[in-house]
């Protein structure tokens, strides 16, 4: 969810008058894009000097410091002050994208940070490692150090001349890298906790479920793989009933067991990748 027509990420400044930090923000986001929210948790503190190049600190002591949150809500259409509008991530990050192919965006991408390192072993390491090339695998909880690395190299926001905004859709101070931090507790928290479900109807189809998982890792997974770990994990059980109004065969319905929260076997899991 985003405002200013994609620019800039919900925030502002924290209304006292609410009894905690949470209820205000709560507050704060059903007023400026019409959603309530369902679960939040706090993600990070954003502390660093230049946090928004735009706005020049008055001091050397000056900070703009902000709390970020991490919200999870089904998408409904966008009405509040702030302009709000759905964006999809990927036209932030086009080369987290690795559903259909490898995306094309990663080789101008590796030749720019290939100039970049020059000579420098470690800088070159660390872009082969990241961005997962000469054999290196692609690891897709690395969005934000793979963020924090153009950054250093001068191809992200604050830092990019117009020819270089191909290198991902920029937006206002460090949102962008505030969303970077989002997506990489996200891909993360998905394989421990099932959060995945607060994005899901009450009923939904393991396809449906298939699906938003790899929308979320930017992964194309196994489809005989991920219903198998489904199982092994007893997340879903049967409604009784089949999808309908669809142009395909009706799938049988499913939806999420809560009592999985006491249990510990989802510790540890790896997405089933589908290797292309």
């Amino acid at each position: 969810m985003t405002l200013r027509s994609g620019a800039a990420l919900p925030s502002g400044p924290f209304e006292s008058r609410h009894r905690s930090l949470q209820s205000g923000l709560r507050a704060w986001i059903e007023r400026q894009t019409g959603h309530p929210v369902g679960y939040l948790e706090q993600l990070y503190t954003f502390a660093d000097r230049h946090r928004d190049p735009s706005q020049p600190d008055a001091s050397l002591s000056a900070r703009n410091i902000s709390i970020g949150y991490l919200g999870l809500l089904r998408e409904q259409d966008a009405a509040g002050d702030g302009q709000p509008a759905w964006q999809s991530w990927y036209r932030y990050f086009p080369w987290e994208d690795h559903r259909d192919r490898h995306p094309d965006i990663i080789e101008p991408l590796a030749e720019r940070l290939g100039s970049w390192a020059k000579s420098d072993t470690l800088r070159r390491e660390q872009v082969d490692f990241l961005f997962g090339l000469n054999g290196k695998p692609w690891n897709e909880d690395h969005a934000l150090q793979r963020y924090e690395l153009m950054y250093a190299a001068g191809l992200a926001d604050g830092a990019l001349t117009n020819d270089e905004r191909a290198f991902g859709r920029p937006m206002t101070g460090d949102h962008r890298r505030i969303l970077a931090t989002g997506i990489t507790r996200l891909r993360a928290k998905i394989k421990y906790r099932p959060v995945v479900f607060e994005l899901m109807p009450d009923n939904f189809t393991l396809l449906d479920l298939q699906r938003t998982v790899e929308a979320l890792s930017g992964l194309r997974l196994h489809k005989p793989n991920f219903r198998r770990l489904i199982d092994q994990q007893e997340l879903v059980e049967e409604t009784g009933e089949m999808s309908s109004g669809t142009s395909g065969r009706p799938a049988k319905l499913f939806r999420y067991r809560p009592a999985i929260l006491e249990a510990p076997n989802l510790s540890g899991r790896r997405l089933p990748v589908s290797r292309h």
